[in-house]
């Protein structure tokens, strides 16, 4: 006699039962139209956040490997609060994103509970985060192969970025399906066919063509996504240093001066001066 999923899942252990779910979710078996016909995404929040605090702890890791190869810093210390501080960034600012989105979606029509937001911004963030930690080896190589601090730094922010878009295209098709699943009698969404189902894409990235959202929708859910990268590219500046830079002496914090903007501008200017 053949097992249950559950009876298969309880026994199974939580930590690979918490890989497996983040698994599921880069292949797209979560955000299938079918599975978000409920009108959420079907995984454990607190689960998938156990998995993205291991995963940006590796990258910090990753992060301050520079300081580790870098004369005069406190290196041991750096990898500490890089580890630390790399979580930290992301799960902040999700607290401080969270009600902007409930928000937005209730102005374009959206049924998503505060519940089934939460469960969107951690999926989102554990797609960052499993990014990020695949791209951790490609940090720590040129960390201890480079020994200029404005090529790191301005190599971390591009890894960051890189991860921040995929995230927020894997939010922005998952919100895309979530408002397609709902009853096709809603205003906000146009189809070719009532009766032709919608074809169900291979990957959580892929666009769905059968419907398309509305044009104010789109925009609303495309400036929420501006807010989220400005709010974690500050956050970034406030919390940092994430690398450490040689020529200082290791701090938690910085002082609070100019913004995560001006520095890089600054930070590119110094590379090629």
């Amino acid at each position: 006699m053949e097992s249950s999923p559950g009876a298969r899942g309880s026994a199974e252990p939580a930590n690979k039962r918490a890989f497996t779910e983040l698994d599921r979710l880069l292949r797209g078996e979560v955000t299938q139209t079918a599975s978000l016909q409920r009108g959420a995404i079907d995984v454990d929040p607190g689960r998938l956040s156990l998995v993205a605090i291991v995963l940006s702890m590796v990258h910090g890791a990753c992060m301050g490997t520079f300081a580790l190869f870098s004369a005069g810093s406190a290196s041991a210390m750096q990898v500490l609060g890089s580890m630390i501080k790399v979580p930290a960034l992301f799960f902040l600012t999700l607290l401080v994103t969270l009600p902007s989105l409930y928000v937005f979606n209730a102005l374009v029509g959206s049924r998503l509970t505060v519940a089934a937001v939460v469960r969107l911004l951690v999926a989102t963030l554990g797609v960052i985060v499993a990014v990020l930690a695949s791209l951790g080896p490609i940090v720590a190589f040129f960390s201890v192969s480079t020994t200029s601090y404005a090529f790191i730094l301005l190599f971390n922010v591009v890894i960051l970025g890189v991860s921040g878009t995929l995230g927020m295209l894997f939010l922005l098709q998952t919100l895309h399906r979530l408002m397609l699943a709902r009853p096709r009698s809603t205003p906000d969404v146009s189809a070719q066919s009532p009766a032709e189902p919608l074809s169900e894409p291979s990957g959580p990235l892929d666009r769905l063509d059968d419907r398309s959202l509305s044009r104010h929708v789109r925009t609303i859910f495309r400036i929420w996504i501006i807010v989220f990268g400005l709010v974690g590219a500050q956050m970034g500046w406030v919390l940092r240093p994430f690398v450490g830079n040689p020529s200082l002496p290791f701090t938690w914090f910085r002082g609070r001066e100019s913004n995560f903007f001006q520095a890089v501008l600054h930070t590119i200017s110094s590379l090629f001066s």
